[in-house]
């Protein structure tokens, strides 16, 4: 199986999806139903399959269906996911969950002659601490943000994984990192979303019941980025069509803003004007995750979406899809 080794970067540009065959993991979720739409626009054949179908935490199957459809191209954004809360409550599923998801995909695409895979991570996998803005280079050299560690954990697993396979048999597996993400087909379960849909949600009920205030977690000054997710799959579309290389790639919009100033942002768009309260003995994670995105903009990429049109668009989705999007809790 040994193909040859690559220790370092190269760009190939571009990778053509015409007329190959395009495997989504992942795509009734947020990311992959956004890269779906993405492909939309390609001249390729869509492979998915649903979970009721194929449990890609179960070997076997996972390589028998690789061998079955044989797909050209990978984009493996299947994953367990959560805000602080689900992390911390369930944190043996989000390291065992994810670890299996991509560890079996990433096998199966290189044992059944994947031509390229593209993995998708998250910018929790950089220090707690690390220097803002955070460049790639700053993985592995500090301790992680506690209450997420164990998808983090996971998620540099199957950074590294694509590494190994291209270091050790030359398979051109990619990965990229995409900051907070938000928009159509989000989370909105209060026990398991992240920010910007429990903010959404929690607005969009205040102001249909007339409440007088909402609450936030934690001071409301750590910083973050947050990308709408059709940038995000824009942006790893461009990345599979023109990047090669060991080094993961940082995916956002190079800007943040505090915790508080985007609720007041997600009022301002929902229509909601009660008070914010802080709640300061909830934790605030990580003060603060800005990515360099350097690497990609170099690439030509940029975002389409500012936050606030993007949070426009994410409150239109909920608004049109309340009565079945995912409200549990």
């Amino acid at each position: 199986m040994n193909k040859g080794r690559d220790s370092g970067a190269r760009r190939i540009m571009p990778f053509d999806l015409k007329n190959k065959r395009v495997f989504v993991c992942g795509h009734r979720g947020m990311v992959g139903s956004a890269i779906v739409r993405q492909l939309a626009g390609e001249d390729c054949e869509l492979l998915t399959v649903g979970r009721e179908q194929l449990d890609l935490r179960e070997q076997a199957r996972v390589r028998a269906w690789f061998d079955a459809e044989k797909p050209d191209v990978v984009f493996l954004a299947a994953a367990k996911v959560g805000g602080i809360l689900a992390n911390d409550s369930y944190p043996a599923e989000f390291l065992y969950d994810n670890l299996a998801i991509e560890t079996n995909v990433i096998d199966a695409a290189f044992r059944s002659g994947v031509q390229k895979l593209l993995f998708l991570g998250s910018s929790c996998i950089y220090p707690k601490f690390a220097p803002q803005p955070i460049a790639e280079n700053a993985l592995l050299t500090g301790s992680l943000e506690s209450t997420n560690e164990w998808y983090a954990v996971a998620k540099i697993a199957g950074l590294k994984l694509c590494q190994a396979y291209r270091r050790q048999y030359g398979a051109d597996f990619i990965s990229a990192m995409p900051t907070n993400l938000y928009g159509p087909g989000d989370n909105y379960d209060l026990a398991a979303s992240h920010v910007i849909p429990a903010l959404l949600r929690k607005a969009h009920e205040a102001k249909r019941s007339g409440a007088r205030e909402i609450a936030i977690w934690g001071s409301g000054t750590p910083r973050r980025e947050f990308l709408h997710v059709d940038d995000a799959a824009s942006a790893v579309m461009h990345l599979m069509k023109v990047y090669s290389g060991m080094d993961h790639v940082n995916v956002g919009t190079g800007e943040d803003v505090t915790i508080l100033e985007l609720a007041n942002l997600v009022c301002e768009v929902v229509g909601f004007s009660g008070a914010i309260v802080t709640d300061p003995s909830k934790p605030d994670g990580t003060p603060r995750k800005l990515l360099d995105i350097s690497k990609l903009t170099a690439t030509g990429w940029r975002p389409r979406y500012g936050l606030r049109d993007g949070l426009v668009d994410a409150y239109q989705w909920f608004e049109s899809n309340e009565p079945t999007a995912r409200l549990t809790a």
